[in-house]
């Protein structure tokens, strides 16, 4: 006859072992500091937008930082009427790019979140990105491309084009992408340094990727959804900055050198 399985909390003298935690402190925080969040909105004429946008900022946003690219209408108007706390950053240059840079210079958060004004993004997602970077991550990007996300704003020619741009991406630079093309994303303030965003157009998110390949930064792609754009065009012009987005990725394969990252430095 085969001997008993002693059961697994059984000591080897045959008794039942007992868990016993003294009390004590193990180090855990009783409560859980938050970091500060910045919402980060570039905007360019606007107006009709910012409605149906800024009132779905979640509540525990530290900041939301409108960077304002000359519009000619109501925007800024709209935006100071819908928060009171807005922060307006007025931007002489054009570009999505320099809007982006110059609202990471006024951040004064310990997270920025990219977030475009033309309501295709769920605000409410952003809880996602900001615990993937709670977790461990240094940036945490949005894909549409994963089980669970999607998009209603993106033509067949776009999403070949986005495609391409990806697989060129993980050619030359490894990773994972599954979208490149996407500028739903966050990091942790003290990285911007490391990113170092000097590009003025919509290549700015894929400048903003390859770098992070670069620098080796922990990665990680949430799904989200894009939903159609509310009202108005879409500044976005497919080819001319579909061959901006593949210049910018050709240039830092071969020109720009990686700095190391300084993990843990505030």
């Amino acid at each position: 006859m085969n001997a008993p399985i002693p059961h697994p909390l059984q000591s080897a003298q045959g008794q039942s072992a007992s868990l016993y935690f003294p009390p004590g402190d193990y180090g855990l925080p009783h409560t859980l500091a938050l970091p500060r969040v910045s919402f980060i909105i570039p905007t360019l004429n606007e107006a009709k937008n910012l409605p149906h946008l800024l009132p779905r900022i979640p509540a525990w946003a530290h900041e939301v930082v409108i960077i304002d690219g000359r519009s000619t209408d109501d925007t800024v108007a709209v935006a100071r009427a819908l928060r009171s706390d807005v922060k307006i950053v007025m931007e002489p240059r054009r570009g999505k790019g320099a809007a982006l840079k110059a609202g990471f210079d006024a951040a004064t958060g310990d997270i920025v979140v990219m977030l475009d004004a033309d309501g295709s993004m769920e605000p409410d997602e952003a809880i996602l990105f900001v615990g993937g970077l709670m977790a461990g991550a240094d940036m945490v990007k949005g894909s549409r491309f994963l089980q669970g996300a999607g998009t209603d704003d993106m033509s067949l020619f776009r999403m070949l084009g986005n495609w391409g741009l990806t697989m060129t991406v993980r050619l030359l630079y490894g990773g994972t992408f599954s979208d490149l093309c996407y500028g739903y994303m966050a990091f942790w303030k003290r990285h911007v340094e490391t990113l170092k965003c000097d590009c003025d157009g919509f290549e700015i998110e894929t400048l903003i990727n390859v770098r992070a390949l670069k620098n080796r930064l922990k990665i990680v792609e949430v799904a989200s959804f894009e939903a159609p754009r509310i009202s108005g065009l879409s500044n976005l012009r497919a080819i001319p900055d579909g061959w901006r987005v593949l210049k910018t990725i050709l240039r830092e394969r071969v020109l720009t050198q990686v700095s190391p990252v300084g993990y843990g430095v505030p």
